[in-house]
């Protein structure tokens, strides 16, 4: 026979305990506070960018140039409303949290970001072209850059490559806005998706390719220009970080390197330093660690490894072998 779970003895003043512990750890609690944008709308919002971004490959199938039109105007206007409404709590939000917001004030504190939320969302959706004349040479990049592709539609139907770096195009352009939290919510996404880390302040020239791309981490003040192509596992990071006189990170300066253009960085290539630049041209090897400029047109790889072979073991001579027939 099944018990039934006790649980008034058993809970018994675990509630009290775990709100007094909503207290003491304000860092880990959203209480007494208004206004924070939904994850699940941002993830909405991703999800209609791809609709728009690569017609017929995601959302409703079997267009036509007849129908696409009403489709757009019918995706653009659920685009700009959703997207006005993170932007607006996000603004809110980053008021509250900065302590220019007083709960007991008035009701009209967050009036003021209407028209900031409003103008910005109208700077974003004006950026779509231009952004899919970006995407567009990025497919054609993987395309030229990968012969395992079969064709175009692989690309933008499967690659996670392309996924991040999609996602990461339309969230630079919010990075580039000073909205708060979107544009980190939207690349974060991306990198449970596709275990590809771009940090969305990271700038990238046109026709990018992250070939295969699991464990790619590139971080905020990357620079990346024409024609670059890395694979999976690259990272581009900081070599150390600044700290003020009271033992703080100093935030905000140059700390990830500089790619030029048409470079490529091979596999668990790591290259570190906001003064690192892989020159023009230039090549990184396979498992190579980079702190230090490299010139135009120059390979960097590491001296081959030393690789012993054992031959296998011979086996004892254990006799016979049993028959168990009968």
């Amino acid at each position: 026979m099944i018990g039934e779970y006790d649980i008034d003895s058993r809970l018994s003043g675990l509630v009290e305990r775990i709100v007094a512990s909503y207290e003491t750890t304000a860092s880990t609690r959203h209480i007494g506070r208004g206004y924070l944008p939904t994850n699940r709308e941002i993830e909405s919002i991703i999800e209609l960018l791809f609709e728009i971004s690569y017609p017929g490959y995601f959302g409703r199938q079997n267009l036509s140039f007849e129908n696409v039109r009403f489709h757009v105007g019918e995706l653009l206007p659920r685009l700009a409303k959703k997207l006005y409404l993170q932007i607006f709590l996000s603004l809110c939000h980053y008021n509250e949290v900065s302590g220019n917001y007083d709960p007991t004030g008035p009701s009209n504190q967050a009036e003021p970001f209407h028209e900031k939320a409003t103008a910005l969302t109208d700077e974003f959706m004006m950026k779509i072209p231009a952004v899919r004349d970006m995407l567009a040479l990025d497919v054609d990049a993987a395309f030229e850059g990968d012969p395992a592709a079969e064709n175009t539609d692989e690309i933008i139907f499967t690659y996670p490559g392309l996924l991040a770096i999609t996602v990461h195009r339309y969230a630079h352009e919010l990075y580039q806005k000073d909205i708060p939290l979107i544009p980190r919510a939207m690349s974060e996404w991306s990198h449970r998706e596709t275990g590809i880390d771009l940090h969305p302040g990271a700038r990238i020239g046109k026709r990018f390719f992250i070939d295969h791309g699991t464990g790619v981490v590139i971080g905020e003040t990357t620079d990346i220009g024409e024609n670059v192509k890395i694979y999976q596992s690259v990272t581009l990071g900081a070599l150390s970080f600044l700290k003020d006189e009271r033992g703080k990170m100093v935030r905000g300066y140059k700390r990830h390197p500089t790619l030029k253009d048409h470079v490529t960085i091979y596999a668990n290539a790591t290259v570190l330093g906001g003064d690192t630049v892989i020159g023009e041209g230039s090549t990184v090897g396979g498992s190579t660690f980079v702190t230090s400029s490299v010139p135009a047109g120059c390979t960097v790889m590491n001296n081959p490894p030393e690789l012993k072979v054992r031959p296998p073991k011979k086996k004892k001579d254990e006799g016979p072998a049993h028959d168990f027939s009968i």
